[in-house]
């Protein structure tokens, strides 16, 4: 049996930082797990970068409050938990994803979560543990599943690498280039396509 593990950010919602970057006009932090494989390198500068601009927790909220779910994420996420379940795997936090998941009916997540001080400044990230999206998918091996993965970025590699079936959905060039022997789909049609491919082969 199939269950389908998949990334939260530019799969079904789009990058919260760089929707930060655009609305403070920070531009680094536009930088995300497409650019940087390094996840611990990333988010330190992340957070130095909100300290150096005094941005707090809510600044970054009310600007997810404005996101909407990519043009056909919810309708796919409708279609593919009709099918078979799914677990969203994200780097993201759950500080972050409320209003997004409700935007999606709240599909399952799983991510990590922050430190703050009683000003509301971002102190500090904790992950759920360390290389976590690998190990959702062998933990769920191990309950005698078999899972798709999607994934888009650097940090869903390992992920992409330990499932039966990985899929890429819109990576950037550099990660399609450097994992070239990956399935790559460009819309939410060719990722049905290959589910029901995936699904019809098992019966």
């Amino acid at each position: 049996m199939y269950i389908v593990c998949s990334d939260l950010e530019g799969i079904y919602v789009p990058e919260i930082w760089i929707n930060v970057a655009n609305h403070t006009g920070i531009e680094e932090l536009k930088l995300t797990t497409r650019d940087i494989s390094d996840y611990n390198v990333l988010m330190r500068g992340r957070l130095a970068l909100l300290r150096k601009h005094n941005l707090k927790l809510s600044d970054i909220q009310n600007v997810i409050t404005k996101l909407k779910p990519l043009p056909g994420a919810k309708e796919f996420l409708t279609w593919l938990r009709s099918r078979m379940q799914l677990i969203i795997v994200s780097d993201t936090f759950l500080e972050f994803a409320g209003t997004l998941m409700e935007q999606l009916d709240w599909p399952t997540l799983l991510c990590h979560h922050l430190t703050t001080d009683q000003e509301g400044n971002i102190i500090d990230y904790n992950l759920r543990q360390q290389d976590a999206k690998r190990k959702v998918v062998e933990t769920l091996q191990n309950l005698e599943y078999k899972v798709i993965a999607i994934g888009d970025s650097y940090n869903d590699l390992s992920m992409l690498r330990k499932s039966e079936k990985a899929i890429l959905f819109n990576p950037p060039r550099n990660v399609a280039d450097e994992n070239s022997d990956l399935t790559v789909v460009k819309s939410y049609d060719e990722l049905k396509k290959i589910i029901l491919q995936i699904t019809y082969n098992q019966e």
